[in-house]
């Protein structure tokens, strides 16, 4: 494997072979960006043209409400891909933000280069449809979950899935994650801590 890539072929060559020249050309495509906490990957408004595979680090996709608080969608952790997809597909300005939690690298791939890869390597057209299926089905989950679970228990999922990062979020994320309000988490964790 290429050195500094292990990560990203690591995760592709999970779901496609690929050769050495076809590594090669893979990782030419990609580029390297790191950013701090709170930095922005993506800001509302602007059109969102590139994949991001997470390397080390921590990102949210957010929504803000009209009072300015935000609404997650997304936590995405190492050896996963993140994109306001809709704004990806549709080419229309992103509602969402995607956010550093904590100091995060990253590999870039640009629409552009994605549909260079597709035409150069068409099993990337199959790497790309699991990815996107698993996310669907996460998405599809996680929306069930908060028509059927207690905040309780998504509480509890939210710290078995994300226990290495569960410190970087502040309680009013993680209540905006797992669907409650500020006020009715805090008085969860309270009624939690004297049972």
């Amino acid at each position: 494997m290429i050195t500094g890539y292990e990560p990203i072929l690591q995760n592709v060559t999970k779901h496609i072979p690929l050769s050495d020249a076809e590594q090669l050309f893979f990782c030419s495509l990609l580029q390297e960006r790191q950013y701090h906490k709170k930095e922005y990957l993506l800001r509302e408004g602007s059109v969102c043209n590139q994949l991001a595979f997470i390397v080390s680090g921590c990102v949210k996709s957010y929504l803000p409400d009209r009072k300015g608080n935000e609404h997650i969608l997304t936590i995405a952790i190492a050896d996963w891909w993140v994109a306001d997809y809709q704004s990806l597909v549709f080419d229309t300005p992103s509602e969402l933000f995607i956010e550093a939690v904590e100091p995060t690298t990253v590999l870039l791939l640009t629409k552009e280069k994605r549909e260079m890869l597709f035409s150069r390597i068409p099993r990337f057209e199959q790497y790309f449809r699991i990815l996107t299926e698993r996310a669907f089905a996460v998405s599809q989950q996680r929306i069930t979950d908060i028509l059927s679970l207690p905040a309780v228990e998504r509480y509890e999922q939210f710290l078995r899935r994300y226990h290495r990062i569960a410190g970087a979020f502040s309680q009013q994320q993680i209540a905006s994650f797992i669907g409650v309000t500020p006020a009715f988490f805090s008085r969860m964790l309270k009624s939690k801590r004297h049972s």
